[in-house]
Order: structure tokens, then sequence, then C-alpha cells
């Protein structure tokens, strides 16, 4: 069912774009407070009044992983949540694709700015569950959604040409990732990684286990500058588990 256009004349009333629930909290005595990730507004924070009371007859779809369709409306930080409906089946994400799962959604809380409509990182986020869901590769899946996030939110990697001199990638090479300008050669930097690590990056394909340790450490330093060295809880959770 596709998404209906607002209605002429009220710019504050946002019918059926379709979402996924970010994070829930309780509010008051009865009612949720929401962060959403829709495909027409980008990421957006309502508030369900009366939903854990069941007054608003939605609360049990406003789950994580769950596609939907949702109708809000106000202005302002905090709108108000309307409708919410299921839009499909939900994907069935267990033990370290769950804590991944968490992480995507954290990562867009954290990184994406509020009311920015990314409608090519929607569909890498449910690319991105559905994979996990299969259980196929998720440190590609991971990988490919960080990328996505990063290109969406105006930080894309350079991973085509050295920095400095404008050659292309050597896969050979030893490359330092310098997060303002690309990558440039490198001796033994404890940072370095082969530039085979930045094709497979780029390609979004990490066919050795080489290429997936250094991209895993490569991203996980260029994230923690982009969080300004704010802490992921979804990371936290996962190692007090293991």
């Amino acid at each position: 069912m596709p998404p209906e256009a607002p209605r002429r004349g009220d710019p504050s009333r946002v019918l059926l774009d379709h979402a996924y629930l970010l994070h829930r909290r309780d509010y008051r005595e009865t009612s949720l407070l929401l962060e959403l990730f829709t495909l027409r507004h980008g990421r957006i924070g309502v508030i369900a009044k009366g939903a854990r009371r069941g007054r608003q007859g939605f609360a049990a779809v406003l789950q994580p992983f769950v596609p939907l369709l949702v109708s809000w409306s106000g202005r302002g930080e905090l709108a108000n949540l309307n409708h919410a409906e299921a839009a499909g089946i939900g994907v069935r994400l267990q033990h370290t694709a769950l804590f991944c799962g968490f992480y995507l959604n954290e990562l867009l809380m954290r990184l994406l700015p509020p009311h920015d409509p990314c409608p090519e990182l929607f569909g890498a986020y449910r690319g991105g569950l559905e994979t996990l869901a299969a259980g196929e590769d998720l440190e590609t899946a991971l990988r490919s959604f960080e990328l996505s996030l990063l290109e969406a939110i105006g930080y894309g990697l350079q991973l085509r040409v050295e920095a400095e001199s404008g050659e292309a990638i050597r896969p050979e090479r030893l490359y330092s990732y310098r997060i303002d300008a690309g990558p440039v050669p490198a001796g033994d930097e404890a940072d370095a990684v082969h530039g085979m690590t930045l094709l497979a990056l780029r390609d979004r394909r990490f066919d050795t286990s080489q290429t997936r340790t250094e991209a895993k450490r490569l991203m996980r330093r260029i994230i923690a500058h982009h969080l300004n060295g704010r802490a992921l809880k979804s990371r936290e959770l996962f190692r007090s588990s293991s």
C-alpha cells in the first residue's frame, strides 16, 4: 500500500509514511515516546498518547524491525502519533543478529539529523535487516550500512584514489586513512590498512579474513570520530552478553 499524500492546506499532518521504530520509552503514566525512521521525513520523534493503556489500539505493532505505516500531526520537535499499522511481517533477529540490529538503530539515532529525508538510506536499512535475519553475512551487512549512513550524512569515504597523489589505490600498499582527506601511503602505523581493504569497502565485498578484520577496525575508528567520543550502548550490550 503506497503512502498517501499529505492533505493540502494542512502541512502539519502527515498520512501513512513508511517507517521503522528505532527506540521507545515510557512517558508519564500511559504514553510512549518514540523515535521513528521514516521514508519521506527521515528520523522523527513522536508521542503516542495513551498507547500503554491500549486506547490507541496500535501499541502492539510498535516494535523494532517491523515495517510500519504511520500518521502524525503537529509541529516542532515532538509530534503526536495518530495512527500506526504493520506494513508487513517484521524480521526475526536472534542472538548476534539481534545486537547488530540494535546497533543499526543506535547509529541512526546518534548520527542521522532529524527531519532529513534519506530514502536511499531507508532502503539500505531495510536491506540490512533482511540480510541480518537471513544470517548470511553479518559483517558485510554492518559495513555496508555504515558506509551508506556516512554517505547520507555527507561524510562518505574516499575509496578510489590516494588523497595526495590522486593515483589509484594499490591493493598491496599500506594506507593510513585520514578522515578529513582520505587514504595516504603509510609505513608501520598502528591504524594502517591494506589497499585491498579499501577496495573491498568500495565494492562492499569482504572475501578474506584480513579485509574483514581491517575494515572493521577502520570503520570503528571513523564511526567513533563522528560520534565525538560518545559510547554506543549496543556495543556494551553485546560485550556483556558474550
